[in-house]
């Protein structure tokens, strides 16, 4: 069975930027701001499956965007690892992922639940 059709990813709320000096291998939250923000990372996080086994399916999801040619890097972020890509290629890179199986848990409230 494919690992990746099991898995189920979610996009963090708020942006991310590289940090200075380490572009590919560290990011840093960026304050809210107001309008569009260039350069940004949207970063995937992994529900399931998580601990030690998420890394191997990260990578796969990275090798599933690197073939369309989206560019993306796997890095820990808050303990876990999680898939950054820039904010332009989020769509293609969700619309990629829910090809392959993926499920993308998307957020919502009382006043909109779906």
């Amino acid at each position: 069975m494919n690992m990746l059709q099991l898995s189920i990813v979610h996009r963090l709320p708020q942006s991310y930027r590289w940090r200075a000096g380490f572009t590919g291998s560290i990011v840093e939250p960026i304050p809210q701001q107001n309008g569009p923000c260039e350069n940004c990372l949207v970063g995937l996080k992994l529900l399931s499956p998580d601990g030690e086994k998420a890394w191997p399916v990260m990578h796969k999801l990275s090798q599933a965007l690197s073939d369309i040619e989206v560019d993306c890097s796997v890095v820990e972020c808050e303990g876990e690892p999680t898939l950054f890509v820039n904010g332009q290629d989020e769509f293609a890179a969700t619309c990629r992922l829910k090809n392959f199986g993926v499920a993308i848990a998307e957020t919502f409230s009382g006043q909109n639940p779906f």
